[in-house]
């Protein structure tokens, strides 16, 4: 199965259900099921941010499954639909500029959060066993 690395908190936001795109500077063709795996990254400041919603941000493991069902091209369209959605947690692609910068937001559903596997994680889509 595919999986995609992400940061903390953005991966536990995910698999909480209070991120539902997760943005990248290439976009996919893939659709499909795919696992969040919770990066050894963090974003410390974002950290800082959600502080509040008490959750567990666990690192180096795969906490969620969900599908990939679309690949947008982020603009002002999709900033404004984000605004409404939750500004809190899209602050930072709703504030970024779109000048030279081609990024996509991968629309992400069915989200399960699953008992974690400790793995390493690699760039970009990547592949593993999961039964």
């Amino acid at each position: 199965m595919k999986v995609i690395t992400i940061k903390q908190p953005w991966a536990t936001l995910i698999a909480e259900g209070y991120k539902e795109y997760e943005f990248r500077t290439w976009k996919t063709k893939y659709r499909g099921d795919i696992l969040i795996h919770a990066g050894k990254g963090i974003d410390k400041k974002a950290m800082e941010r959600f502080q509040y919603l008490n959750l567990e941000y666990p690192i180096g493991k795969i906490i969620a499954k969900a599908t990939i069902t679309d690949c947008i091209k982020v603009d002002n369209s999709l900033k404004e639909k984000l605004k409404e959605k939750d500004p809190i947690v899209y602050q930072g692609i709703i504030n970024r500029t779109l000048i030279d910068r081609a990024e996509y937001g991968f629309k992400l559903e069915n989200v399960i959060k699953i008992e974690p596997i400790e793995i390493n994680g690699k760039l970009s889509l990547w592949d593993y066993d999961y039964k």
